[in-house]
C-alpha cells in the first residue's frame, strides 16, 4: 500500500442492515491470516440469527476455535445447530467445518456410480490428492459453498476462507485446481487408458508411441507405481473431469451474484491493510460484490484530550520529585517553617507542609508509591496514544486509497473470544 494524503473520514458499514437484507444469502469474509476472519464470521453468524435468520457458518480454520466459541465439543463437515442462542427473533444457528478429504469423497459418490468410486476412493493418487494437493482445500471450500447454496436449507451462508499468504489463493485455487484435472497433461495420461481393442492398438502403435516415451520418461521421474497410480486414477475420474471445471464456474459466478457480499477483515496493522487493500483491488477486478471492510482491534482511549507528549511530560515531573525526595531536595511554599529533616514543625500548625509530599514516618513510602503508579499509568496512556496515532495513520493511507470502502470498526477486546457473549461484543462493535 503506497504513500496516500489522509482523506475524510470513510462512509461507515452498516451491518445490520446488511444482516436483515433477505436478499443477502451469503457473506464471504476474507483477508490476511491472523486477523480474525474466524471470530468476525461467527459473531455475525450468531447476530444474524438472533436477529431472525437462519444462519449456517462454514469455516476452515484449522485451529478449532469457532466450535470453542460456540460451546459445541467438535465441528464436521455436516452442519450442527449452536445451542444457547437467543431464538426469540425466530432465527436458528448452524456451525460445520470444512472436512477437505470428505467433501471430495463426496463428489466423487455423487458422480460416479458405486464400483468406479470404490476404485477411485481406493486410489493411491487420489488418497494423496485429496488430504494436500495445493489449491484443494480452497476448491473444497467453494465447492461446499456451492453445495449449501444448493439445498436451499438457510436464510444467511457465512463463509470464513481458508487462512492463506496470498489473497489470490481463495479467487484463484478453484479453478486452478479444475484446469489441473481437466488439462491436457491429464488428457495424456489418459490417452492409453482410452485406447481399447484392435483400433485402440493401432493408434498405440502408429500415434502413441511419443506418448509411451513421454510416460517412460515421467515414469523414471516419478516412479512407475506412482505413474500407474495416476493412470488408473485419471481412467476412473474420465466421466467426472469436465464436472470440475463446469462446477468451479458455477461457484465463481455464485460470488459474483448479487445476493452475495464480500467482507474484506483486517487489522490496523502496515501488512494487513496492505494486504486488504489489493484484495479490495482483486475483488473489484473480478467484479466481485463488495461490502466493506472490517477493522479489527482497534484501539481506544476515554482520555484522548491527554496526548502522549502531555503524558510524558506529567511522568518526568513525578519522577523527578521522587529523585528529589530521595536526596532531600523539597520545595517548601513561603513562610512554612520546617524542620532540617524537610517535615514541617509542631508549631507549624496542620495547614503547613512541604507542597510535594514526601515519605510517610513509618517508612512506607506510601506518597512515593502513589507518584511511581501514577508515573507509570502516564507512560502507559502515552503508549497507548501513540498506538492509536499509529492505527490511524494506517486506516487514513487505505482510505485515501480506497475512499468508497465502508469501514466497520471493532475496538480491542481485553481478552480472547470463547463463548456466546464473547461473540455477541464483537457483534455490538461492529453494529454500534
Amino acid at each position: 500500500m503506497s504513500e496516500a494524503t489522509p482523506s475524510e473520514d470513510p462512509p461507515s458499514l452498516a451491518v445490520d442492515p446488511l444482516l436483515d437484507d433477505p436478499g443477502i444469502r451469503i457473506i464471504v469474509c476474507c483477508g490476511a491470516g491472523g486477523v480474525g476472519k474466524t471470530t468476525t464470521a461467527a459473531a455475525l453468524g450468531l447476530r444474524a440469527a438472533e436477529r431472525g435468520r437462519r444462519v449456517v457458518v462454514l469455516t476452515i480454520d484449522p485451529a478449532r476455535r469457532l466450535a470453542q466459541s460456540m460451546g459445541l465439543t467438535e465441528l464436521d463437515n455436516v452442519p450442527r445447530p449452536v445451542p444457547g442462542i437467543d431464538g426469540t427473533a425466530g432465527g436458528e444457528l448452524f456451525a460445520m467445518m470444512l472436512d477437505m478429504k470428505r467433501t471430495f469423497d463426496e463428489i466423487v459418490e455423487g458422480h460416479a456410480d458405486p464400483a468406479r468410486a470404490r476404485a477411485i476412493l481406493e486410489n493411491p493418487f487420489y488418497q494423496s490428492l485429496s488430504a494436500g494437493f495445493a489449491g484443494t482445500q480452497e476448491y473444497m471450500a467453494m465447492e461446499k459453498l456451492g453445495q449449501l447454496a444448493a439445498r436451499g436449507e438457510w436464510d444467511l451462508i457465512v463463509v470464513d476462507t481458508p487462512p492463506s499468504r496470498s489473497a489470490l489463493d481463495f479467487l484463484d485455487a478453484p479453478q486452478r485446481l479444475g484446469s489441473f484435472l481437466d488439462g491436457r497433461f491429464i488428457r495424456m495420461l489418459m490417452a492409453p487408458a482410452k485406447a481399447g481393442g484392435r483400433a485402440g492398438r493401432k493408434v498405440m502403435s502408429l500415434g502413441m508411441a511419443g506418448l509411451s516415451l513421454f510416460t517412460g520418461t515421467i515414469g523414471k521421474i516419478l516412479g512407475t507405481a506412482l505413474l500407474r497410480d495416476v493412470q488408473t486414477f485419471v481412467a476412473a475420474m474420465d466421466t467426472m473431469f469436465g464436472g470440475f471445471r463446469a462446477r468451479a464456474d458455477a461457484t465463481y459466478r455464485l460470488l459474483q451474484a448479487p445476493g452475495t457480499a464480500f467482507l474484506v477483515v483486517s487489522a490496523p496493522q502496515w501488512d494487513a491493510l496492505r494486504e486488504a487493500a489489493y484484495f479490495v483491488e482483486r475483488l473489484a477486478a473480478e467484479r466481485m460484490p463488495l461490502a466493506g471492510l472490517v477493522l479489527n482491534r482497534v484501539h481506544t482511549s476515554g482520555a484522548t484530550r491527554l496526548s502522549a507528549e502531555r503524558a510524558e511530560a506529567a511522568a518526568e515531573v513525578l519522577e523527578a520529585r521522587k529523585i528529589s525526595a530521595a536526596d532531600g531536595i523539597v520545595d517548601h511554599s513561603p513562610g512554612q517553617n520546617a524542620s532540617r529533616s524537610g517535615r514541617p514543625s509542631p508549631e507549624a500548625g496542620p495547614e503547613a507542609g512541604s507542597s510535594v509530599p514526601a515519605a510517610t514516618d513509618d517508612g512506607s513510602g506510601v506518597d512515593e508509591d502513589a507518584d511511581h503508579l501514577a508515573s507509570a499509568l502516564l507512560r502507559v496512556h502515552a503508549e497507548r496514544m501513540r498506538q492509536i496515532t499509529r492505527e490511524e495513520r494506517m486506516r487514513a493511507r487505505f482510505t485515501a486509497l480506497h475512499p468508497e470502502v465502508p469501514v466497520a470498526e471493532v475496538a480491542a477486546l481485553p481478552g480472547d473470544v470463547h463463548d456466546l457473549a464473547g461473540l455477541r461484543a464483537i457483534g455490538d462493535r461492529l453494529a454500534p
